[in-house]
């Protein structure tokens, strides 16, 4: 079987066909996607699947990533927290270092990229690279997966001017969308795994026992988030609704972290602080796991009764999705990609504060079929709207609508039982 027709059970037979229709026009097509690390984050968890099952699909399809030192990541750090909002100067040495280390990695890989149908550029480390390819021949897109609704200024200004440049670029929400002189389009994320192995209750806490600092507990005494990277992901915001919830009802906080992600130096920096604002709270606990650490953190989603995600700033939320795919309600901040999949009290709640996160927290533990509704819901929504066929199918659609030069507003899509579809 192939690696599509494995998602089949899933999205339904008609699905799979809509996207092996989209395929035909774009067999052998060269595609090149370039980010800044292949372990850890968002994007590279959907670049690992989306990019074999483009293949799949006969795709010539590559993966290149950028590298440089410790300066370029800062730099793309003080980035990406300009462009959710933050005020900060970024040195010109630092700005120096980014523009010479994206000329370098250009250079590296002009022979993938040069001749290339198609490029897509993730967020902004990489941003510079179309400075450095006057002929190429294919159209470059630039995807940008954060909430830059509101960015600094300065900052938004200096990375327009590479930006500028592209044939086209992709936002995960409208609102995030900035003025650019080419098309812009939206894409939101996906879920990477729509099929996942359900994992038996005493396999699960075998996998959570192992972690030998996790106290396990009876179900319904849990919740999980992913621990974030960045301060707009929110530990300081959401420990502090922890122990209230703690308060009300015994409640035992295994969070999961991701270490190593390699464009991330503040990944030493914000454990640090949760850590403090835990403070010696026996039931939370603060994990640091590997990029690469997917089945303990699926263990512990599985093994949760809800997952908390309160972010400040948010692109999309992918955990937010592995969450509800797995049939968790997720109480999540009222921010970017967090409010376009959490449904306020059916597929979770939606909040600002800490107090508003206690309050949330001793309901669902105290309203048990409520809790086990809102994941059915939530399941259900993620099928419908958020696993990565529905994103291949997107994306399909603009290669075909940008090799074809297309003006039409939507191309048709005979189904396998005659019915028709439009994108």
């Amino acid at each position: 079987m192939s690696l599509l027709r494995s998602y089949a059970e899933v999205t339904g037979e008609d699905v799979v066909n809509h996207l092996e229709q989209l395929a035909r026009p774009l067999q052998g097509m060269k595609v090149v996607r370039v980010n800044s690390t292949k372990t850890g984050g968002g994007v590279a968890k959907i670049l690992n699947k989306l990019i074999p099952l483009k293949c799949d699909l006969g795709l010539d399809t590559r993966w290149a990533v950028v590298t440089g030192e410790a300066d370029f990541y800062r730099c793309t750090t003080h980035f990406h927290n300009a462009l959710q909002g933050s005020s900060v100067g970024i040195p010109e040495p630092l700005l120096k270092t980014y523009e010479k280390t994206n000329e370098k990695n250009a250079e590296d890989l002009r022979p993938v990229s040069e001749d290339a149908d198609v490029v897509f550029i993730h967020d902004p480390q990489p941003a510079a690279f179309l400075k450095w390819f006057p002929q190429r021949k294919g159209k470059w897109i630039w995807r940008c997966h954060m909430d830059v609704s509101h960015p600094n200024r300065a900052i938004w200004k200096y990375l327009r001017d590479f930006i500028s440049g592209y044939d086209a670029s992709i936002f995960s929400l409208a609102d995030f969308a900035q003025p650019l002189p080419h098309p812009t389009y939206l894409a939101r994320t996906a879920q990477h795994r729509p099929i996942e192995r359900e994992e038996h209750g005493s396999r699960r806490r075998g996998n959570l026992r192992r972690l030998r600092s996790v106290r396990c507990r009876s179900r319904g005494a849990d919740h999980v988030a992913r621990f974030p990277l960045r301060p707009f992901q929110g530990p300081g915001g959401c420990h502090p609704g922890i122990p209230a919830g703690h308060d009300l009802h015994p409640i035992a906080g295994s969070r999961p972290g991701r270490r190593g992600v390699a464009d991330d130096p503040q990944g030493e920096i914000v454990p640090n602080e949760a850590r403090s604002a835990a403070g010696d709270d026996p039931d939370i606990h603060i994990l640091l796991l590997p990029a690469d650490a997917h089945r303990t953190i699926n263990a512990l989603q599985r093994f949760a009764d809800f997952v908390i995600q309160k972010s400040v700033k948010e692109g999309f939320g992918l955990t937010v999705t592995e969450a509800m795919w797995k049939g968790k309600p997720v109480i999540g901040g009222d921010t970017g990609g967090i409010r376009l999949q959490v449904v306020n009290h059916h597929t979770g709640f939606l909040l600002s504060t800490p107090e508003g996160a206690a309050l949330r927290i001793r309901y669902l533990l105290n309203h048990r079929d409520n809790l086990e509704e809102m994941g059915r819901k939530a399941r259900e929504f993620a099928r419908e709207n958020f696993l990565i066929a529905r994103h291949l199918r997107e994306y399909f659609t603009l290669l075909v609508g940008l090799t074809r030069g297309t003006t039409e507003d939507r191309i048709e899509l005979v189904s396998w039982r005659g019915r028709v579809s439009k994108v």
